[in-house]
């Protein structure tokens, strides 16, 4: 049976493969094959330019032709290495046959040898992967983000001057605004995604177990240590972990999803709130011919864009977790539990990929009722109390909070009336009464 979106087993590469295509090129297993590949060409070229010995004779106009194997990869290359990988067994050798294969047919096969020299697969894989993800980051995540950023940062301005009733404990509270709830949101998720830029992408490059052992029982004057950092860093990009095991710590990694599982979060509040806002009717959402809110109920248009948002950044953040928990532990030297584990590295990137599109196709679907946050403020005028008695207390009046207690706390109606009424009783200025009767649930919004 050949791979459809309709016999997929993962909902990410059947029903949403549309929405997560972007991240193909960094976490299929092509891609991961093929970030191999780069890094045992880029290896090489760094061996021929340390310079060994045996490389001098090296023929460095030939570095792009090296670099071309994996700059114009095909799936035709990767299925090649699969068939090698029957054979082997081993995933990271067949990409090691697979480049000195194209080693003979460039005419170069007497340097074949210096292909993965020393090197352990983790060499590889911890290089691979985390530049997999660290481009990943740049080239999709990144963007995503500031799109769903800067949505809402339009929104909180959109709606700045949008007095709205709070509801601390789901009960009326002191008035806020709109756009400033929304606001919160921003900040927390700039705050998070600013922490994102401390976190560096670690990868761990240095023989079987990590100590250039057979680098160096082949090239004892050679410092190996700094031509490992100039490797990584310089030509991959990325901060080298040293010292190691066989393989990479994972903790940087593990402080990354730690932090897109925040990010998450508190985009899952959001959904959460704004579903809340949906069902209280401060929002009405715009309405597409064709489309069905309920098989049963024709009425109904439901704020599933939302909902779907908040199930997928959860998925997201279980296996987020998962992956931050598990990476960093390892028996002895090396166990193997971390190679099947990394392999799912991409579903969290699109289970929140989902998430983003879908809060953001929900949030371009909402349409402001303005009517129903008046309506709610006007019914609420027990909450200007807490005004009225910072106020008394400011003008040492005796016991403000108790006299708006014995007002407001009762199963009485509040309205405007009975809290007009209320002021005339008080024993203040007729100055101060005005100044209090100015008060009202649409004005007291704070700063």
């Amino acid at each position: 049976m050949s791979l459809t979106s309709l016999n997929a087993i993962s909902p990410i590469d059947g029903r949403y493969r549309n929405k997560v295509n972007e991240l193909a090129p960094y976490f299929s297993e092509e891609a991961l094959i093929k970030y191999r590949v780069q890094v045992e060409i880029e290896y090489f070229i760094a061996l021929c330019e340390q310079p060994l010995p045996q490389l001098e004779s090296f023929n460095s106009n030939l570095f792009e032709e090296l670099r071309a194997i994996y700059k114009n990869f095909t799936t035709i290359d990767a299925s090649a290495i699969k068939e090698i990988e029957k054979v082997t067994n081993h995933d990271v050798k067949a990409v090691e046959y697979f480049i000195k294969d194209k080693f003979e047919a460039l005419g170069i096969s007497e340097y074949k040898e210096f292909i993965h020299f020393g090197l352990t697969s983790q060499d590889i894989n911890n290089t691979a992967i985390p530049l997999s993800i660290k481009e990943a980051m740049n080239d999709v995540y990144v963007p995503e983000f500031y799109i769903l950023h800067n949505k809402l940062k339009d929104l909180s301005k959109d709606w700045e001057n949008i007095p709205m009733l709070a509801r601390t404990h789901g009960q009326p509270a002191s008035p806020t605004r709109l756009g400033k709830e929304i606001e919160v949101f921003v900040v927390r998720l700039e705050e998070q995604f600013n922490l994102l830029n401390d976190i560096p992408s670690a990868s761990k490059f240095g023989g079987a177990t990590g100590n250039f052992n057979a680098h160096k029982v082949a090239y004892p004057n050679i410092d190996w240590r700094a031509f490992g950092k100039n490797f990584v860093q310089g030509k991959l990009g990325l901060q080298h972990s040293f010292p190691t095991t066989q393989i990479e710590h994972y903790d940087h990694m593990a402080a990354l999803f730690d932090c897109l599982k925040r990010i998450n979060t508190i985009l899952i509040d959001l959904n959460r709130d704004v579903w809340t806002y949906v069902s209280m009717e401060y929002f009405k959402q715009k309405i597409k011919a064709g489309e069905v809110g309920s098989s049963a109920m024709p009425h109904k248009v439901n704020p599933i864009d939302f909902e779907n948002s908040e199930g997928n950044l959860g998925i997201a953040n279980a296996i987020f977790e998962h992956l931050s928990a598990k990476l960093p532990i390892s028996r002895l030297q090396r166990d193997l539990t971390d190679s099947t584990v990394l392999r799912n590295v991409g579903v969290p990137f699109g289970h929140t990929l989902i998430g983003f599109k879908s809060i953001l196709k929900g949030l371009n679907k909402l349409l402001l009722n303005e009517s129903k946050f008046a309506e709610d403020l006007e019914n609420n005028w027990a909450v200007v109390a807490e005004a009225i008695q910072t106020i008394l207390r400011r003008e040492a009046y005796p016991n403000p909070y108790e006299a708006l207690k014995g007002l407001t706390r009762t199963n009485e109606k509040i309205n405007q009336a009975s809290i007009s009424n209320f002021i005339d009783t008080l024993e203040v200025s007729e100055l101060i009464k005005k100044e209090l009767k100015a008060i009202t649930p649409s004005n007291y919004t704070g700063i």
